[in-house]
């Protein structure tokens, strides 16, 4: 048989890796929960007429299919989903009648999107969202709210510091309508593409694609290159001699989001006109978190809000806004940089010693009593000199080594990266704290 191979798109950690991915997980988990959000899961898979309906994502769609299955097969028409916003409107819609709104939701799930891999975009990656829904009209202030719960959750995890750039695309809509652009999606989507072509590329695309003249693509431009930490962004759009009521809208929206953000960490968010977002589904705020040192790897953390995605006819509307972060996205970048990994690459903190194979129930008891401590402990596998199980020990990365009936007398354990070694009771012997448990080392890089 051949050696297997890796498959381009689908990463896959290695167990130390992993154990951080699962802290990163776990510390995303316990901030949203923080913040009053409840779990959501949804299923894999969607109907394709749902995932083509939400902008320009036919390229990006695995398609569901049994190798053996016929024309009028059931699972004909399903793809696996490419982001979590999508299913999650249609879970709303489908199960609103058991909800409490507002809905406060976070989603900890993998989507698969069909694009050429590189670092940082994978065709299998972990997401973690969380969203506000209303039922019929959502505050403007939940926009705000979520920026305030993004820092609390960067300030949590062990991440580079961020830059969130927000902007609201009212302002552009009001902008283009003002101007006479007919097609404002296809404006959008081609202004969202500014850091991948940069500015002639998009100019070229306003008009080819959305049908601009190069007088509209140049103040479409003009509009992108307003940017600003404080609230002079207002009078620089202004400035541009564009009137329109949405545009009046949006600006006093987006000084509220920003407003909010200055007020739990300086600095974190700041206004940008750039920010268009390619999905269609997006009405109001949107946002764009990069790391800040890493600019290249792009954005890691994105959303906005969503007032029209999940409808359920006869008026049922069910507002949304919410943010999404790349966990495969970042963890990706910071383990090929070595800036993250685990404390040591095993969570077992103590190996307990075998003098012998009759001697195996009385380890098991020894482990036994350890654990119920919380203590993460495993007998070692073989009976072999006290030697070789210390080195199977230190190659496990495991720092503490158990034995029963040492010299004393009495079971003794040995922190076998300082050699020294205690007598020792299983019933209340405790290791120092750091010991416990695997945690996150961040190095500056």
């Amino acid at each position: 048989m051949a050696r297997p191979g890796p498959i381009s798109g689908f990463p896959e950690w290695l167990p130390d890796q992993q154990m951080v991915e699962q802290r990163v997980v776990d510390t995303l988990r316990a901030t949203f929960e923080l913040h009053g959000f409840v779990p959501v899961k949804t299923r894999a898979v969607e109907p394709l007429e749902q995932l083509l309906s939400k902008g320009e994502t036919d390229k990006e769609i695995y398609v569901l299919r049994r190798l053996h299955a016929g024309d009028d097969d059931g699972d004909a028409g399903l793809g696996l989903h490419f982001d979590l916003t999508v299913p999650f409107a249609r879970y709303v819609v489908e199960h609103a009648g058991k909800l409490t709104f507002t809905l406060r939701r976070y989603q900890i799930q993998k989507a698969w999107r069909g694009e050429r891999p590189q670092e940082g975009r994978y065709r299998e990656f972990l997401q973690a969202d969380f969203d506000v829904i209303g039922e019929g009209r959502l505050g403007t202030h939940h926009d705000a709210e979520l920026v305030q719960v993004l820092a609390d959750v960067w300030r949590a995890c062990p991440f580079p510091p961020m830059r969130l750039s927000v902007n609201n695309r009212k302002i552009a809509q009001g902008f283009y309508r003002s101007i006479g652009i007919a097609d404002i999606p296809a404006a959008l989507r081609a202004v969202d593409k500014l850091d991948k072509i940069g500015e002639q590329g998009v100019a070229e695309q306003l008009v080819a694609v959305a049908g601009c003249t190069d007088k509209q693509a140049e103040l479409c431009l003009e509009l992108a290159r307003v940017s600003a930490e404080d609230d002079s962004f207002v009078e620089r759009v202004r400035a541009l001699g564009v009137d329109d009521p949405l545009i009046d809208e949006g600006l006093g929206e987006l000084v509220e989001v920003l407003d909010a953000a200055r007020d739990v960490l300086a600095g974190f968010a700041v206004a940008d006109m750039r920010i268009a977002r390619g999905f269609d589904y997006y009405t109001g705020t949107v946002y764009e978190g990069t790391l800040v040192g890493h600019e290249s790897l792009g954005a890691v953390c994105s959303g906005g809000r969503y007032d029209n995605l999940a409808s359920a006819g006869e008026g049922a509307v069910y507002p949304g806004v919410g943010l999404s972060v790349g966990v495969t996205r970042t963890l990706s970048r910071l383990f090929g940089r070595g800036l993250l990994q685990a404390s040591r690459p095993t969570p077992t903190t103590v190996l307990v010693a075998l003098p012998s194979e009759g001697d195996r129930p009385r380890c098991r008891r020894i482990a036994a009593a350890l654990r119920s401590r919380g203590i993460p402990t495993e007998v070692a596998p073989e009976p072999v000199k006290y030697g070789k199980q210390i080195r199977y020990a230190e190659r496990r990365g495991i720092p503490y080594v158990w034995f029963p009936e040492g010299p004393s007398g009495a079971d003794e354990v040995r922190d076998i990266r300082t050699g020294t070694q205690d007598p020792a009771d299983p019933a209340a012997w405790v290791p120092p704290e750091p010991d416990r448990s695997v945690a996150i080392v961040a190095t500056e890089g």
